[in-house]
């Protein structure tokens, strides 16, 4: 009865046991009686206190490292090694480790409170037979002894199937107390199925193979967009004895779900290519991994061959934070859309097989309506929920199956959550991870005794997994599916089983989602981060002539900055956000216009040159470039107060367009330059320049001056001329005299009269007086350097 105390919900012992108990507390007996010769009394006193010494003291530290077979049957040796450590002052000596043997446990809550005790020193009844110990003379304090013991399962005395407490007990003497006492104590789980279960448990395990972010938006201008990745963890994960290679072994040698993140298979398949990392100083270094990337995509292909696959939206996204904070941002739901889309294209193109698509696993299953509604809004109609957030609110005595109606069409397919919860924290030491695996066996069965009816269960453990939780599940999965009480079974059989009327589906309401979880969400300023860089994209990409090599990098960046990754570091998070918007900026700043200092204008109407510059490596197009005249009464461009022309410009060349102008008066003039896209969005920064409109300059001014006189001067000798030779001709008239019959008006040898003189050279004198008009033709500029224009830039007509 003392026992049963000691232990709620244990079934009584079996008659054998009880037997033996008795004759072992018989013999001992005359020693108690002789014990030092003191009163009765004085020896029951003194006992009790210590006990209890040792139990405040934590004298000695048991530590289970292994046990074998974790699952035994009938004909099986149970063999428990481990370590002992002094950790007191004093020395202890005679000692010895035993193995001792409770009652059955009857329901899970009893495993629960049983494992919460796991060292704390009480009385486990009487040790298992003597000779099955480990003995030790002396355990000197500080110093840890290993030990093994092995014993016949048929020698514990186990009775019915189910789950037995199993205490593995150190006893000894130190020089305050002279008598044998429990000293340290490690109790575990000893999962009893003496024969094969007459129903079987169906049951799914998850394996998710996921990580961190690790690619950027950045690519490289060649021809193969060699990407560049933020570090080298990624190479660090999938290399020999990595926690991705070592989840990928353990998982090929089970019957298990694959559940992955095709981000992850994304940045693999890009790492066996060529690839860089980027550096502290921004600058970046090829990678080498390329051989360790092939290896791992190879043997992951091989490893889930005919297996099932769940693909997860890409980069997989917070679906909390999205349906908590980010609803109310234009644009995030498209995200979550154009990464489910994605999804299965890329485990196609990876890994070659077909995935599913329409899971939505939120963080640690925690689920509320809103969350719900965001997971199906991309097309999944199945949310993985976890029994601690769907809980039971009916008085069941038994674990219901997984599938549970939520209504709209949704199942929600619900993980144990006792299952699913066994392997986190520190599992890196022997004993915690055995213990682990014992106390998981030990919920399976108990939850496959619960009833007769058979049930589908789900295990869905946490996301990412260190190395040493994912040996401590595999090696409890190996157990289960090698065991006598379940059976594997995919994930799409789980939650297309029948449900259980009885079992709740009513989902928890918004404000029951845990504190501790909603603390590490996104926060909507990010989600506005996002739509802001998404609205840049969008302008950016239609006037490209290949927009792929843009949207598709960027595309993806977008929807690793919602990864459910990013939870509890925020500030990778925003470093992440800003780092996709400054390479954006980056891009869009490499079509620009090119700057212009002061333009003057000499005469009344000229053309404005503008160059429009292109770095990128590919061409565009679909932009207009406006000039606008902030004084249309002073000068007009072609005949408003702005003009427009088409852009096209070639990857890596300037184009230069020119706008005719009007001056209607002298004086300065802002003009402004801007970039459109064909549907009137700005794009890039304006260029604003002065023109100063002069009509006729001084230079002008000489250039007519000189001219004119050259005329004059010529003018001028020509009368000169013609005046000698008239005179010479009168002179020669008068020496040979006038002809007969010749007159004035009819002689052909007459010199002209000074009214047809004075004719010719006027005529001639006008032509040369008349200057050029300032409205005349003018000639087109050159056409502009791409450099930007020195001061008192001057445009000619």
């Amino acid at each position: 009865m003392a026992e049963a105390a000691d232990f709620p919900g244990m079934t009584p012992s079996p008659a054998r046991r009880w037997l033996r108990r008795t004759g072992a507390l018989l013999a001992g007996a005359p020693l108690l009686a002789g014990l030092l010769q003191l009163p009765a009394a004085t020896a029951h006193a003194a006992a009790p206190a210590g006990v209890k010494e040792a139990s405040d003291g934590g004298t000695v530290a048991v530590a289970v490292d292994s046990l074998s077979p974790s699952a035994p049957s009938d004909g099986d040796t149970l063999t428990v090694s481990g370590t002992v450590t002094n950790n007191g002052k004093q020395a202890v000596t005679a000692a010895h480790v035993d193995l001792r043997v409770g009652d059955a446990l009857a329901t899970r809550s009893a495993i629960d409170r049983a494992a919460k005790r796991a060292d704390a020193l009480a009385d486990d009844g009487v040790p298992v037979d003597g000779k099955y110990a480990a003995k030790f003379a002396r355990l000197t304090p500080g110093v840890a002894q290993h030990f093994s013991i092995s014993v016949p399962v048929d020698k514990l005395d186990l009775g019915k199937d189910g789950v037995y407490p199993l205490g593995v007990s150190l006893s000894g003497r130190t020089s305050a107390q002279q008598w044998d006492q429990v000293l340290g104590v490690q109790r575990t789980f000893l999962p009893w199925q003496g024969d094969e279960a007459d129903t079987r448990t169906p049951t799914t395990v998850l394996w998710p193979l996921m990580s961190t972010v690790h690619m950027t938006a950045e690519t490289r201008s060649n021809a193969q967009q060699t990407p560049v990745f933020l570090n080298e963890d990624l190479a660090k994960e999938i290399a020999p004895g990595g926690r991705l290679d070592q989840m990928l072994t353990l998982g090929k040698a089970l019957d298990v779900t694959w559940v992955i993140d095709p981000d992850l298979l994304a940045s693999v398949d890009a790492m066996t290519g060529s690839y860089r990392i980027r550096g502290d100083d921004d600058t970046t270094t090829a990678g080498t991994q390329q051989a360790a990337a092939k290896r791992w995509l190879d043997e992951l292909q091989d490893a889930v061959t005919g297996k099932e696959v769940v693909a997860l939206p890409f980069a997989d996204p917070d679906l909390a934070s999205l349906a908590h904070n980010g609803t109310g941002v234009a644009g995030s739901l498209s995200q979550l859309k154009e990464a489910t889309d994605v999804a299965a294209t890329t485990v196609e193109t990876v890994l070659h097989v077909t995935p599913s698509t329409d899971f939505a696993w939120p963080v640690e299953g925690a689920v509320d309506p809103s969350i719900v509604k965001v997971a199906t809004s991309a097309g999944a109609d199945k949310v993985i929920a976890r029994s601690d957030s769907l809980a039971e609110t009916g008085d069941l005595s038994y674990t219901p199956s997984a599938a549970r109606p939520i209504g709209g069409g949704t199942t929600a397919v619900v993980a144990d959550s006792r299952l699913s919860r066994m392997f986190e924290g520190d599992l890196t030491r022997a004993s915690a991870s055995t213990l682990a695996v014992q106390e998981f066996l030990a919920q399976s069965l108990e939850l496959n005794l619960q009833t007769d009816k058979q049930r589908s269960i789900v295990v869905a453990p946490q996301r990412m997994p260190t190395a040493s939780q994912a040996r401590a599940l595999a090696e409890a999965v190996t157990q289960l599916q090698g065991g006598t009480w379940s059976q594997p079974q995919q994930l799409a059989a789980a939650a297309k089983a029948k449900p259980d009327p009885a079992a709740s589906t009513k989902v928890p309401s918004r404000s029951s989602y845990p504190a501790s979880l909603r603390k590490r969400e996104l926060p909507r300023s990010a989600f506005e981060e996002i739509a802001d860089t998404q609205d840049k994209l969008d302008n950016f990409k239609v006037i490209l002539a290949n927009e792929a090599r843009v949207v598709t990098p960027f595309g993806r960046a977008t929807n690793r900055e919602m990864s459910t990754s990013w939870r509890g570091r925020s500030g990778a998070a925003s470093a992440f956000r800003q780092s996709v918007r400054t390479y954006l900026d980056t891009l869009t700043g490499q079509v620009k216009l090119i700057d212009k200092s002061e333009t003057k204008l000499s005469g009344r109407s000229a053309t404005i040159p503008v160059t429009v510059q292109n770095n990128l490596v590919q061409g565009v197009g679909h932009l207009v470039l406006r000039l606008t005249s902030t004084n249309q009464t002073r000068l007009e461009i072609s005949g408003e107060p702005y003009a427009e022309q088409p852009i096209t410009v070639s990857g890596g060349h300037t184009t230069t367009v020119k706008f005719s102008t009007s001056a209607k008066v002298n004086g300065q003039t802002t003009v402004i330059a801007q970039l459109y896209t064909e549907d009137g969005q700005e794009y890039g920064a304006p260029v604003t320049f002065d023109v100063k409109v002069t009509e006729i300059t001084a230079t002008v001014m000489l250039v007519i001056g000189g001219g004119v006189l050259l005329l004059v001067l010529a003018g001028f000798r020509m009368y000169t001329q013609r005046k000698r030779a008239a005179a010479r001709e009168a002179e020669e008239a008068d020496e040979d005299g006038p002809d007969e019959g010749d007159g004035p008006a009819g002689d052909p040898q007459k010199p002209a009269g000074p009214q047809d003189r004075h004719s010719e050279e006027s005529g001639a004198s006008a032509g040369a007086d008349d200057p050029e008009q300032p409205s005349d033709e003018s000639p087109d500029t050159e056409a502009e350097s791409a450099d930007p224009s020195g001061t008192g830039e001057r445009v000619d007509r």
